[in-house]
Formats: C-alpha cells, structure tokens, sequence
C-alpha cells in the first residue's frame, strides 16, 4: 500500500543533476533481455526529485531503425548485470514489449508508477522495506551501492 504522497519522477536530462560516477551512467547502452536478446536502448534515467536517486530505465524497444519504437520505463530493479556496452535485466524481451508503455505527455499519476514495478514484479520504491538495488553491476562487481547510485549537482 502507498503513502498519499505523490511521486514526482523525472527524467534526468531535463535536472542539474548527474551520475555521481560516470562510469555508472548507462545511458545508450543496448539493454539485453535475461537470455541476451536484444531489447533496445537505454535513452534515459528516470529519478525521483526527493530521494535524487534513479528508479527507472528509460528504454526505447521494438519499430525498426528508430521506427515505431515504443518506450518503456523498466524499474532499476530489473537490472542484472552493467558491462561496457550493455544493460542486462532479468526480464524477457516479450515481456517488456508487452508492458506498459510510457508516455510523458499523460504519464503523471502515481498509479503508473505503482503498475509499471507491479508488471515487472516488483516493490515501488516508497513502501515499507524498499531497499535500493546495489546498482550498477559492472562485469558482476557492485561498483556502486545505496550511497553512490544516485546522483550530484552539476
């Protein structure tokens, strides 16, 4: 169950913020499904402006050489693995391109949010017990953790 408070999530290009470590950013890579597929790009990161720290992928999937695409916001949560030029989630590429898609222009309730991490499997972010993913694993390594996953002030 949530808390009356509303979830404003943003997308990190449009802040003052970054990566805290620009190693973590992840932004471009190709994000691969738990079987290695190919699901599409990481074109951005979502973060929530109280916490500062990244919720979710920005993805754009499917349509052919940028055609018909459709973007997704998959939850951090998902991701497996980070090496140099991929993500890696824990999720099937059906799965994603069957999910809930993502629209800036109508997206501003909370309840996408809530049903975005219930499609995946997993727990929104501002209910009892969250903890933030150990985001990113590079090569299988957590480089990062709670305190260095989030981001800084440019």
């Amino acid at each position: 169950m949530s808390d009356t408070k509303q979830r404003n999530l943003v997308k990190l290009g449009e802040t003052d913020l970054t990566v805290g470590d620009p190693a973590e950013d992840i932004r471009g890579r190709k994000m691969l499904d738990k079987s290695g597929d190919d699901i599409g790009k990481v074109d951005g990161l979502m973060l929530d402006e109280d916490g500062a720290k990244v919720r979710f992928m920005h993805v754009s999937a499917g349509g052919f050489l940028g055609i018909g695409d459709k973007t997704f916001l998959i939850p951090i949560d998902a991701i497996t693995k980070i090496d140099e030029d991929h993500v890696h989630v824990d999720q099937s590429k059906d799965k994603i391109v069957k999910g809930p898609e993502y629209d800036p222009s109508i997206v501003r309730d909370e309840g996408f949010w809530e049903s975005s991490y219930g499609y995946y499997g997993y727990t929104p972010f501002w209910t009892a017990g969250y903890m933030y993913p150990a985001y990113p694993y590079y090569g299988g390594a957590g480089l990062g953790g709670p305190g260095r996953a989030g981001t800084t002030r440019r």
